[in-house]
């Protein structure tokens, strides 16, 4: 399939999704979660594909937030389809059994933060600036934000960024726990590929059950977390790849996944 305004290019096991609207700072409208759904459904069923770095194209912004002029006439049902239409796209990022990892080379701001967000990891750009501004244009955030911020960061950070829809920088992003790395922005990619590689040599069904018991695990009691790790650890013990991977452990070489 052929994609207009995100990018897709595969590398070493590693994708490479790219927001494609420099123009308008890769402002997020309807034609581009189409594109990023479908974008990730290939990605799902690609065997070859094992992580995947998510960016912006240009060097100003990773996503600037979702396209205001597609945005202001909406009625409040059209408003609610446009957010429903995104959270199809995120569920699908979120859910995805491959590791996930957002390179934020610019501007990072509401439905960028929150595309961001549904990545496992975030790598910044020192000249990234991450936000929710939307309460600056009389709405809030619906695409996540109220909700994925306060479990990143914590309720009362997420107030203090949602209230008062200040930017923050990438270092006060990542003291903050939002972002995991902060690299030099020539660096940025290198650096997302460096990690995204090490994790597309791990093995795959492990990565995919760690994921799920962190993921869903969080939104449990912790009873049922714990017994739910356990079952995600047993599970381990079915796959060619826990073999490999002690087999590699005792006789001191590197494991060859076989990613089943």
């Amino acid at each position: 399939m052929s994609y207009t305004v995100v990018k897709y290019q595969k590398e070493e096991g590693v994708a490479l999704v790219t927001l494609n609207r420099p123009e308008s700072l890769n402002a997020l409208n309807s034609a581009v979660f189409m594109e990023l759904g479908a974008v990730f459904d290939e990605i799902a069923q690609d065997p070859e594909v094992h992580a995947v770095v998510l960016t912006g194209s240009g060097d100003r912004a990773f996503a600037a937030g979702a396209d205001v002029s597609e945005l202001k006439n909406l009625s409040p049902l059209e408003a609610r389809e446009f957010a429903l239409m995104a959270y199809r796209t995120q569920e699908k990022i979120c859910n995805l059994s491959k590791p996930t990892i957002a390179a934020l080379n610019g501007y990072t701001l509401g439905g960028g933060c929150e595309l961001a967000m549904c990545c496992d990891l975030r790598i910044a750009a020192e000249t990234a600036r991450l936000g929710q501004p939307e309460i600056n244009l009389g709405i809030i955030p619906g695409g996540g934000g109220t909700q994925r911020l306060a479990r990143l960061v914590g309720l009362s950070r997420a107030k203090e960024l949602i209230f008062t829809g200040k930017i923050i920088t990438a270092q006060q992003a990542l003291e903050w726990g939002l972002v995991n790395q902060v690299v030099p922005a020539g660096q940025l990619l290198e650096e997302a590929f460096k990690l995204a590689r090490d994790l597309a040599g791990k093995s795959a069904p492990a990565l995919a059950l760690v994921k799920s018991a962190l993921d869903r695990g969080i939104n449990m009691d912790l009873s049922s977390a714990l017994h739910y790790e356990i079952d995600c650890f047993a599970c381990c013990f079915a796959t060619e790849d826990h073999r490999e991977g002690i087999a590699a452990f005792l006789e001191k070489r590197r494991p060859a996944y076989k990613g089943r």
